[in-house]
């Protein structure tokens, strides 16, 4: 079996690490998180900043992410069939609904948003393409768990975290979720994950009627919910998103 490149690995680490948590990380912070000689972290940081995947702050000196690997990532989304065939049907439920769509996909026992289209107003947002959500809270989560069964077999292993009182984190419960979630065809996050947060989600299937994704609706439970139930034309908007997009990707009716 051919040994992996240690180098690559630290290198593969470091961005990873500079992924997640703080913003900007300095040097000894790099070193110490990897376990690595100061020498050795300034080496791969200086390698990975020469070919602009990490960017240096001139006054602090910190690091961060740079512009090269979102480059790289826009051409992995811009191929991505199942973003391609989303783009134009989550635009129009972004527009009708009033609020902020996401496509996610199961990956590393999370799930990885790999569209995000901004709620129609001029209010201030962060794009979130590249973001990992919790699969046993969020709405896209359990429409995954539900119906795929890679995902269901990796939330059930996973260490599903309480994130709010409402969060569902025993597994028997949580495989009543799954089946009530499998039987209407859609699922809710109603301050499971943040607090005043809401959603819902619906699957999306390929042309072998496989899951492969979902697409979902999120924003403020005052304006996804009312009378304390999830808006009957919101549930209906995402469902149809969601056909729209499996019948593009070859599945049919559903």
């Amino acid at each position: 079996m051919a040994k992996n490149i240690q180098s690559l690995e630290r290198a593969a680490a470091m961005l990873r690490l500079l992924a997640g948590g703080e913003r900007r990380l300095g040097l000894s912070d790099i070193a110490s998180s990897l376990d690595l000689a100061k020498g050795t972290a300034h080496g791969i940081l200086r390698t990975l900043q020469q070919e602009g995947f990490v960017e240096q702050d001139p006054s602090s000196g910190r690091y961060q992410l740079g512009a090269e690997l979102l480059r790289l990532g826009n051409s992995y989304l811009d191929v991505h069939e199942l973003r391609a065939r989303a783009l134009v049907w989550t635009d129009d439920l972004a527009r009708s609904s009033g609020e902020s769509v996401y496509l996610g996909v199961l990956h590393q026992q999370g799930v990885l948003i790999v569209h995000h289209v901004f709620r129609p107003d001029d209010s201030r947002q962060v794009l979130e393409v590249g973001a990992m959500h919790p699969l046993h809270s969020t709405a896209l989560g359990k429409v995954l768990s539900a119906y795929d069964p890679v995902a269901h077999s990796e939330v059930v292993e996973s260490d599903r975290k309480g994130f709010t009182g409402r969060t569902v984190t025993g597994i028997e419960d949580f495989e009543g979720v799954l089946d009530v979630t499998r039987a209407r065809g859609w699922a809710a996050d109603v301050e499971e994950t943040w607090t005043g947060v809401a959603s819902v989600a619906a699957p999306i299937h390929d042309r072998r009627r496989m899951p492969v994704g979902a697409v979902g609706v999120t924003g403020a439970v005052e304006r996804v919910c009312g009378d304390g139930e999830l808006r009957a034309e919101l549930i209906a908007a995402v469902r149809d998103c969601a056909r729209a997009v499996s019948r593009d990707l070859g599945a049919g009716r559903f």
